[in-house]
């Protein structure tokens, strides 16, 4: 990396409402649910999805999600006050390792910090390089490829164009699944292993599983690969038999199963009585893990009959997490990191 270049390491999540009122609630729903990866569909067909958004959805929906978000907001959205956490942790870390460290920023999908406004920020300051990290440890064409789309228009829109990298996936990687394992181990320190643990990801359309989405199976190896971790831990006795589902499904289309919410009925219907869940595809804390999974869910469990329900935090900016994307970082951009400091 010559002296001239200045590098640019950009932490992307999905995205939150600005503020916990209807308008903003709207404007974010508005942009989410009009993206095209999100929703597919060409021709007629989108033509109507988009009306029903437009006359239906936006005029409903935004009320019953602003009562969601409510429940979680305290001074920011958790997901953006956890993503700024992260950028800072990260920047801690890059910064003990490299003589010139790269800078680190934080960006949204949708709604702010806007990637495509950032990144019109950073060809203005000089920056050359960028590598763009989404926080979505398995690869979906819903999660991560709207990101791409958000780098391919500013490329297009730019004569210039930067030398931008993006991370597809991480879902395997060692100190993920270290990281993962760790959070499950600290929380059964105080918390005895209940009967069973339950890795609920967020589901898409099982239409887009069908036509190639590799979502569902690597978030199955992630299960896999933690509970193998998990074997070598000091629980390896008593780990609690294991159950990876699908939760967050919007309209009437079939979605990839099992459901979240059926199976957790079902299981205490059937008599299981405790359980833990954690969610491995959320890297921070948001409304479907602080209020659909560890509020609606856990009511759920509760009345249908259980009587333990414990939710486990998402990895947020735990320090392995954090050395997890150092490491990424170091792997797949080297060349532009420049000199280490020595130990």
């Amino acid at each position: 990396m010559s002296q001239s270049e200045k590098v640019a390491v950009v932490l992307v999540n999905l995205g939150t409402p600005k503020r916990a009122d209807i308008q903003s609630v709207k404007e974010f729903l508005a942009e989410f649910l009009a993206d095209q990866r999100v929703i597919e569909g060409s021709g007629p067909r989108r033509w109507l999805w988009l009306a029903i958004l437009r006359l239906i959805i936006l005029n409903t929906r935004p009320k019953k999600v602003l009562k969601l978000y409510q429940q979680i907001w305290r001074q920011d959205s958790p997901m953006r006050s956890i993503l700024h956490s992260q950028v800072s942790h990260l920047q801690a870390v890059l910064t003990k390792k490299y003589l010139k460290p790269p800078t680190v920023f934080a960006a949204m999908t949708y709604g702010e910090p806007g990637l495509t406004a950032l990144l019109k920020n950073l060809q203005d300051n000089d920056y050359t390089q960028i590598f763009v990290m989404p926080l979505f440890p398995q690869y979906s064409a819903t999660s991560t490829a709207p990101v791409y789309d958000r780098v391919a228009d500013f490329q297009k829109a730019s004569r210039n164009v930067l030398d931008i990298r993006i991370l597809k996936c991480y879902y395997s990687h060692a100190k993920f699944i270290q990281a993962l394992s760790q959070s499950i181990e600290s929380f059964w320190q105080n918390n005895p292993p209940a009967s069973k643990l339950m890795f609920s990801y967020h589901g898409i359309p099982q239409q887009y599983a069908d036509q190639g989405d590799p979502y569902p199976q690597q978030c199955l190896e992630t299960t896999t690969a933690v509970i193998k971790e998990l074997h070598r831990g000091g629980f390896a006795k008593q780990l609690p038999s294991v159950i990876s589902t699908f939760q967050s499904r919007f309209g009437p289309t079939q979605w990839v199963q099992p459901y979240t919410d059926a199976t957790l009925e079902e299981l205490a219907v059937n008599g299981v009585q405790s359980i833990d869940v954690i969610c491995p595809a959320f890297s921070a804390d948001c409304l479907e893990t602080l209020e659909e999974i560890a509020v609606t869910n856990q009511k759920l469990f509760i009345d249908k009959g259980g009587v333990e329900y414990r939710y486990i935090p998402a990895l947020n900016d735990q320090p392995l997490f954090i050395e997890c994307l150092a490491d990424i970082l170091q792997q797949q951009a080297a060349d532009w990191l420049g000199e280490k400091i020595e130990s």
